[in-house]
């Protein structure tokens, strides 16, 4: 799929939509994907910060997509786990970067191509205006390739 549709698709979808999250680029061959939360009173806190919740929502899908999306069809791709360490209040705009390096996607297809399953760790941190971390987010994800391929 383009990635231009891809970015629309995750813009209309009803859990972004409606949280505020909002895709600003997705790259060609899906390497890199941006994304931010704006400050609204439905993704507020009671304490008038972004609810943590969103800030988790905001990363969760993305480094499934970008490997599942950069592997192709041939490979299974699956959030195993996920953290959040919230680091410092969110007020305002913030954001968070998605960049997939080849080098780990040729570790992945390597580690996966006899049929094992391979688990490995993602980090994203989730930056405010100012360019200070909000949150680390870490995302665990489980590759394998699909047998008889």
């Amino acid at each position: 799929m383009n990635p231009a549709v891809f970015r629309l698709i995750l813009n209309l979808w009803p859990p972004f939509l409606f949280a505020g999250i909002r895709v600003t680029e997705v790259a060609e061959r899906y390497r890199r994907a941006r994304v931010e939360l704006r400050m609204r009173p439905w993704n507020r806190n009671y304490v008038g910060t972004h609810f943590g919740g969103s800030l988790f929502s905001m990363t969760d899908p993305f480094w499934m997509l970008l490997v599942l999306q950069s592997l192709g069809r041939d490979y299974i791709v699956w959030d195993k786990a996920g953290e959040i360490e919230f680091v410092k209040p969110g007020r305002g705009t913030v954001r968070a970067c998605f960049e997939l390096d080849e080098t780990v996607l040729a570790e992945l297809r390597d580690s996966a191509a006899d049929g094992s399953k391979v688990l490995r760790w993602f980090d994203t941190d989730v930056v405010d205006a100012d360019g200070d971390v909000v949150a680390r987010v870490r995302k665990q994800l489980y590759v394998r390739r699909k047998r008889g391929r």
